[in-house]
């Protein structure tokens, strides 16, 4: 869809010349005077408007342009407004900028000046608005402190919003590193045991001989050592959400006694006869194949679907479409911050290793690369070195089909601006392109003039 730009004007003929000059690049919308432009503006939220200062009821004067210019910036700040003035009328322009307009053109309007700034208008008006949802994401609006914007961490964050409010076990299956804790900790944070402990418990870290009485408590004196009595993370659990990590590496003598609790919702400590009551929503995760530990004999299939009652299935970072770069982005700032060197950016070859890279560690991976290359740099700047990565995402033959043909772009362009000494036009025509695609093209290549 074409962007949507509004035009504000009450002569019928300048809005249908307009509409009609730029119907191919734009959605265009129309609007004679300051109420109608409102309503308009209102309804279909253009990003960029075009306004004529000299509006009905005094269209001899800029006060009701400068009227409408107000609500349309008191609706949306971001809005890029460009008004219309005449020859001798630059000082009402001027106030125009001052009241938030982004530019403005003297009439007669010529076609070319118009498209040439509709086009950095709606540039420009994007670049803010992605710019304020990153901010926005980096400032802790994020979804429970996750960050993602891909369709894939959308999906997630859907999930985790209908089964929070819900009391069932969840299982969140994913490869290490995508994110299943802070998963977990979002599930418990949107529901009604948020005031309540969350208990996690990697159940791959504890020896087995201590992993029954880590998750179920003992009695004093239940065995060699056990001078007091001992809570398990289980009854710590009560009220809250236990998160039972690893849950695939749980030995099966375990499996039966997790399983007792998950259907009576009571336990035993090791050494104890009392049957206590306990009130905890499991969620557990894991990076094994559970249904693959069934069919060797090593998971309990009972087990397994009172677990998994809901499903969820964390997505590797090569899957989440930009996030890897607005992750890079938020890390940077944390530790350059944590660090003293604020300011620090990537250059463009860190920008496109990140993009490049599969990322087989996960957000981990990239949270550590990131830690370690802010150590590295020198300056404010993190280079692709910094990131011990390789440049652009290198494949066996270190050199992707995305850089072969940029590489070739590269060098056909600087040829040819060398033979017409710099010259943009007689460039342009020769490799058979418009100039503003040309200068499109050398800001992409990083390619200065001659």
């Amino acid at each position: 869809m074409n962007p949507k730009l509004l035009i504000v004007d009450d002569d019928d003929e300048i809005r249908a010349q307009m509409k009609w000059a730029l119907a191919k690049d734009y959605e265009i919308l129309v609007a004679g005077d300051r109420a109608g432009a409102v309503e308009t503006f209102r309804s279909g939220r253009p990003a960029v408007v075009l306004l004529d200062l000299g509006l009905p009821p005094q269209p001899a004067s800029p006060e009701e342009g400068l009227a409408a210019l107000s609500e349309l910036m008191a609706m949306d700040r971001l809005t890029k407004v460009v008004v219309i003035t005449g020859q001798g009328e630059k000082d009402n322009a001027i106030r125009a900028i001052g009241a938030g307009a982004y530019d403005f053109l003297c009439k007669p309007v010529i076609a070319d000046e118009l498209k040439f700034l509709l086009k950095r208008s709606f540039h420009v008006a994007q670049l803010e608005r992605e710019f304020r949802q990153m901010q926005q994401l980096l400032q802790g609006d994020a979804f429970e402190g996750m960050l993602g914007t891909s369709a894939a961490m959308r999906t997630v964050f859907d999930s985790i919003r209908k089964v929070a409010t819900t009391g069932v076990p969840v299982l969140i299956l994913g490869e290490s590193g995508t994110g299943k804790e802070m998963t977990a900790r979002a599930i418990h944070q949107r529901s009604d045991r948020k005031d309540g402990p969350f208990v996690a418990i990697n159940c791959g870290a504890i020896p087995e001989t201590l992993l029954e009485s880590e998750l179920f408590g003992h009695e004093k004196g239940a065995f060699t050592g056990a001078h007091i009595q001992r809570k398990g993370r289980i009854e710590t659990a009560s009220g809250g959400t236990l998160f039972l990590d690893e849950i695939g590496e749980i030995p099966l003598s375990l499996q039966v006694k997790l399983l007792r609790f998950l259907q009576e919702q009571c336990i035993e400590r090791v050494g104890g006869r009392q049957s206590i009551s306990i009130d905890a929503r499991v969620v557990a995760a894991t990076n094994a194949d559970l249904k693959k530990g069934m069919a060797g004999g090593k998971f309990r299939e009972d087990l397994y679907y009172r677990l998994a009652v809901v499903q969820m299935i964390m997505p590797p970072l090569r899957e989440r479409e930009g996030d890897a770069r607005m992750l890079a982005q938020s890390f940077l700032q944390r530790f350059a911050a944590q660090a003293g060197k604020t300011g620090m950016t990537f250059e463009r070859d860190a920008l496109r290793a990140l993009n490049n890279h599969a990322w087989p560690g996960n957000v981990r991976e990239l949270e550590n690369c990131i830690r370690r290359a802010v150590i590295m740099a020198d300056g404010k700047n993190v280079s692709v070195q910094d990131l011990e990565l390789p440049s652009a995402g290198a494949g066996a033959s270190g050199v992707t089909l995305k850089d072969a043909r940029e590489a070739v772009e590269r060098e056909l362009v600087q040829r040819t601006l060398r033979k017409h000494s710099g010259k943009i036009a007689p460039a342009a025509a020769e490799l058979g392109i418009s100039r503003p695609t040309l200068y499109e093209l050398m800001e992409k290549l990083a390619i200065t003039r001659p």
